[in-house]
């Protein structure tokens, strides 16, 4: 008899926009040889908690695992895994993902958990699996916390190679579901191409997640995987959703090469360094290979503060404005992250990435925007978090805390409510931001008519070329009107 082990995804994004849910794929392919999968997803499920309650008792399940983000995910997934405990105590709960790698304390310290895996979950996961069927200590198992008098957490396993890991396995779940629509085209899916980043910048979560490893599949293997998706789904779009694609620039080459004629249109994410640094006929390859929109972290306009970010590598404001430059020849989007509002001055340090920006839009208007406020995260050796402490910060103490309305928004860098944070100053990153997404409307959203468009900067035209962006109600009601995309609301 095949045991059924139960992978539940908290929601994560707004109805119609749901992706297939990777990490879960990832750790169900090390078992899916021997034990029954199934997936219960919150961004397809109105009632998760119904549905898994169900699903358990039907299949005799005896794990749920789930994978869990700060913000909207672990908002969902308190509840319902307090849900889930109280109908079915015998049911063992299971944590992956960042926020058990950062926050296990607070996680084996609640009701609702049984255990938690850090870092790469691939290896560990598949011993816990046999070791919970079959029998075995937990002791031996290596990146699992669990309860044992008190919170207490294993030694962290090595990494595995990616290309050691089989395929997702997609026969498990309807893919259907997760095709959508964007700029990149009518047949969008996703895909993970690595584990992990070598760098270290110490406003990041994948810092913990990862210890600076960067673990890729090879070339052959994503065109191979890129060549299924579009053989049984029909794909002409694809999302990267590796923490950094573009590490490789040999491996980059050879993919683009793999798969340039096959008429898909794709999205990673990198860095504005290791992107710079590709030869011209890299770029040329990954322009052919349909290569539209690179998202980025450029995160501040000063240089000084990039240093305190401990960005790493060869990151300065020079290099970003030379590849938004370099980006316009080759017509690939660039699509920038900043991590605006950096203690110990928040406002000086969102005035000087406003003035940048405004630079930025001078040398590429087509440049998407997308404007955090600066967050603390576990980091040891932080001298940003080290400054927010003694500003008064620290982290909520309990998972009820952790779910609450407050640290939600907290997560999703948009109202961080951190002590030294002014309202006044949050309200300044977020009038500017509808005032540069009216004056430069995105090229990504195919809906948006000239009219509109037209309609849009001449509105907005007298506030940017003022450098007056208070207040811009006029602006934000045009906006709700037209209903069109914009990077902070939005995204890939």
């Amino acid at each position: 008899m095949r045991h059924t082990v139960l992978f539940y995804n908290p929601i994560s994004t707004s109805p119609g926009k749901q992706r297939l849910p990777l990490s879960l794929m990832a750790v169900a392919a090390v078992i899916a040889a021997d034990y029954d999968v199934e997936f219960i997803d919150g961004n397809l499920e109105a009632d998760p908690a119904a549905k898994i309650i169900e699903r358990a008792r039907a299949t005799k399940s005896k794990l749920l695992a789930v994978t869990v983000m700060p913000g909207p995910q672990l908002r969902q997934a308190v509840p319902v895994c307090k849900r889930v405990k109280a109908a079915l105590p015998d049911l063992t709960i299971l944590w992956g993902g960042y926020f058990p790698t950062q926050h296990a304390e607070v996680i084996l310290n609640s009701d609702c958990v049984d255990y938690i895996i850090q870092g790469q979950g691939e290896a560990p996961f598949r011993q816990f699996v046999d070791m919970l069927h079959h029998g075995g200590a937990i002791t031996e198992i290596m990146s699992l916390g669990y309860k044992n008098g008190g919170p207490h957490v294993n030694e962290r396993a090595p990494n595995v190679p990616m290309n050691s890991l089989p395929w997702f396995p997609y026969d498990r779940i309807d893919v259907s579901k997760y095709v959508g629509s964007s700029y990149l085209g009518t047949r969008v899916l996703n895909h993970n191409t690595s584990f992990g980043c070598p760098f270290a910048c110490n406003f990041c979560a994948v810092v913990a997640l990862a210890n600076r490893r960067w673990l890729p599949e090879s070339a052959e293997r994503v065109a191979s995987i890129v060549t299924h998706l579009q053989d049984n789904w029909g794909i002409n779009g694809l999302e990267f959703h590796d923490m950094d694609f573009f590490v490789n620039e040999g491996r980059t080459a050879e993919f683009s090469e793999r798969i340039a004629d096959k008429g898909i249109q794709w999205w990673g994410l990198g860095r504005v360094d290791t992107l710079m640094s590709y030869s011209d006929a890299s770029w040329e390859k990954m322009k052919r290979s349909g290569a539209k929109m690179i998202f980025m972290g450029a995160e501040s306009g000063d240089d000084e503060t990039l240093k305190r970010m401990n960005k790493g590598g060869k990151s300065s404001t020079n290099a970003t404005l030379a590849l938004v430059e370099r980006m316009k020849h080759y017509n690939i989007v660039p699509e920038l992250s900043f991590v605006m509002g950096n203690p110990p001055d928040p406002r000086e340090d969102i005035e000087k990435t406003i003035a940048f920006i405004r630079k930025l839009k001078q040398i590429n208007p087509a440049t998407e925007l997308v404007l955090y406020i600066y967050t603390p995260v576990p980091q040891e050796g932080s001298i940003l978090l080290d400054e927010a402490e003694k500003l008064g910060f620290k982290f909520p103490t309990s998972l009820d805390e952790w779910a609450s309305e407050e640290w939600a928004k907290f997560s999703m860098r948009r109202d961080p409510s951190t002590p030294w944070f002014k309202d006044s100053t949050r309200r300044r990153v977020r009038s500017f931001e509808s005032v540069i997404n009216a004056y430069y409307p995105t090229v990504t959203d195919m809906r948006l008519n000239g009219n509109y468009r037209h309609l849009l900067k001449a509105l907005s035209g007298w506030r940017y070329k003022l450098g007056y962006y208070q207040w811009p109600y006029e602006l934000k009601a045009l906006q709700r009107m037209i209903h069109y995309r914009r990077p902070e609301t939005t995204g890939f």
